[in-house]
C-alpha cells in the first residue's frame, strides 16, 4: 500500500495532511464495506482498521497530531465530522455552516464564529449525505433543499448548489435533552408567575392558543411548556415537519410530514396530516408550525369542536399574527372574502402569545393577547400581559418589565368553569387596580 505523502512529518504541508486524511478515510471506508455493525461496535472497528492502515503507511506524525487526526476520522464514520464536538457541547444551541471555513454557532444567545472548519465543499456534502440518507431524504440539483432530523431530535436544514450560490450550507437547531419547565422559564425571566398561572388555566380550559414569534425566538420551547399543562387523560396528536416536540403524556400520537419520492410523488404535507388527525378522535391537536393552507383546516377544526388546539407561526406581533393567518388561509386556494376569513380567525383563536428574541439574545414572552371578537371588519385584540422595555445597559442587556394591563379577558368564565378562579392580583398592573369588564 503506497502512501500519497512523504513519511517525514517535518516536510508535511497542510495540503499534504488533507491528502493523507482523505487517503485514510477512503482506505478505512473500503475496509468496512459489507460490515453491518451497530454504532458502538463500528466506532471500535474504525479505530482498529485506522490504526492498521496508518501503521502500513509508515508515516510517523507527532502524537498530538495523530490523535487529532484519528479523532476527526472516527467522527467522520460514527458522527457528523467536524461539527460533532459542537453537537456534543450542551451550551451550543444552533450550528450554522455557511461554507467549509465559515462555521458559526449560537451560544448563550450570542452568535459567534467557531474555530471548526471542513476540508472543502465536498466534505460538507459528505456530512449532509450522512445526515439525510439514513432518513430516506435526498438532496441534489433537482431538489437542492432538505429538512431532516438527527437521531437526537435536532432539526437540520441543508441547501446546496444551484440554490446555495457559494456552496453547500447546513443549519442545525439543536434538540435540548433537558426539557425546560415553566419554573425554568420564570427563573430565566421569560415570563412571570402570574403569566404562568394564567397560561396553565388557559390550556386546562381548552382555549385555542397560537404562539407567535420570529425565527429562533423560542416558539417551540414555549409550545412544549404549554403542552405540559394538558391533562394526562386526553388524547393528543402532534403534527410537525420535523418532530421536535417532547410531550411527556402517555396518550400521544406523533405525526411527521413526508417528502416526495424521486418521482415527485408520495408527499404527505402538514395539511394532509391535519385533515387526517380529525379522523383520529383527538382531544387536542398540536401543530408544530402553521405556514400555509393547513391554517384553514386548523381553524375549521377549532371551530367544529376541537378546542384546546395549539400551534405556532412566524410573526412579529399579535396583530401581525392575525395578518399572517389571513394570508395563510388564502393560500389554501379557497376564494373566501377577507371578512369571512377574519370571522373564522376571531371565532377560532382565543389567545395569541408573542415570543420574542431581544437584541441581547434573551427570549421573552412580550405579549399575551386575547382575540376578543370582531368590530365591523376588524379583529379586536386586547393585551392581557405586556413587556415594556425601559432601556439597555452599557453592555447591551435589555431592561424592561413584564406586567399585567389590568384587563380581565372575556373568556374568564371559561377559566372558572374549568376550575380556575384566578385572583384579581393576577391581572393587576404595578401600582394600579385591575379593571374588570
Amino acid at each position: 500500500m503506497t502512501t500519497p505523502i512523504s513519511s517525514n512529518p517535518n516536510r508535511l504541508t497542510s495540503a499534504d495532511l488533507l491528502k493523507f486524511k482523505r487517503y485514510l478515510v477512503e482506505s478505512v471506508s473500503r475496509s468496512l464495506e459489507g460490515e453491518p455493525l451497530q454504532l458502538g461496535d463500528r466506532a471500535e472497528l474504525v479505530r482498529q482498521r485506522l490504526t492498521e492502515i496508518y501503521a502500513q503507511t509508515r508515516v510517523n506524525l507527532p502524537e498530538d497530531m495523530r490523535k487529532h487526526l484519528f479523532h476527526e476520522i472516527v467522527d467522520e464514520f460514527t458522527g457528523f465530522g467536524p461539527i460533532q464536538p459542537l453537537l456534543d457541547d450542551p451550551e451550543v444551541s444552533e450550528i450554522m455552516v455557511n461554507g467549509p471555513k465559515k462555521v458559526f454557532i449560537e451560544k448563550n444567545g450570542k452568535l459567534t464564529k467557531s474555530g471548526v472548519t471542513f476540508d472543502d465543499d465536498d466534505h460538507v456534502m459528505r456530512i449532509i449525505d450522512r445526515i439525510i440518507l439514513p432518513l430516506g431524504r435526498r438532496v441534489d440539483a433537482d431538489s437542492p433543499t432538505v429538512d431532516a432530523r438527527l437521531p437526537d431530535g435536532s432539526r437540520v436544514n441543508a441547501v446546496i448548489r444551484p440554490v446555495a450560490i457559494d456552496g453547500p450550507c447546513i443549519t442545525i437547531r439543536k434538540f435540548k435533552k433537558d426539557k425546560l419547565s415553566i419554573e425554568k422559564l420564570i427563573e430565566f425571566g421569560s415570563l412571570t408567575k402570574n403569566m404562568a398561572e394564567f397560561l396553565r388555566a388557559c390550556v386546562h380550559a381548552h382555549l385555542n392558543i397560537v404562539v407567535s414569534g420570529g425565527t429562533g425566538s423560542g416558539k417551540t420551547t414555549l409550545l412544549n411548556v404549554l403542552s405540559s399543562f394538558i391533562p394526562e387523560n386526553e388524547r393528543i396528536i402532534t403534527i410537525e415537519d420535523a418532530a421536535e416536540l417532547q410531550l411527556q403524556q402517555e396518550h400521544v400520537l406523533r405525526l411527521e410530514t413526508k417528502a416526495p419520492n424521486i418521482d415527485g410523488k408520495g408527499a404527505v404535507t402538514i395539511r394532509d396530516l391535519v385533515r387526517n388527525a380529525l379522523r383520529m378522535r383527538p382531544d387536542r391537536i398540536v401543530v408544530g408550525e402553521c405556514r400555509g393552507g393547513e391554517t384553514l383546516d386548523m381553524l375549521q377544526a377549532m371551530n367544529t369542536g376541537h378546542d384546546g388546539s395549539l400551534t405556532t407561526l412566524h410573526a412579529n406581533s399579535p396583530r401581525d399574527a392575525i395578518s399572517r393567518m389571513e394570508t395563510m388561509v388564502l393560500m389554501a386556494g379557497m376564494d373566501l372574502p377577507l371578512k369571512v376569513v377574519r370571522q373564522q380567525i376571531s371565532s377560532a383563536i382565543d389567545l395569541i402569545i408573542q415570543q420574542t428574541r431581544l437584541k441581547d439574545g434573551a427570549r421573552k414572552v412580550t405579549a399575551i393577547t386575547e382575540v376578543a371578537g370582531m368590530e365591523g371588519e376588524i379583529v379586536v385584540l386586547t393585551d392581557i400581559f405586556k413587556f415594556e422595555q425601559t432601556g439597555t445597559t452599557a453592555d447591551g442587556k435589555v431592561l424592561g418589565e413584564l406586567k399585567a394591563t389590568g384587563i380581565r379577558p372575556i373568556f374568564t368564565p371559561r377559566l372558572e368553569a374549568a376550575g380556575f378562579k384566578l385572583s384579581g392580583d393576577v391581572f393587576m398592573p404595578p401600582g394600579g387596580i385591575g379593571g374588570k369588564r
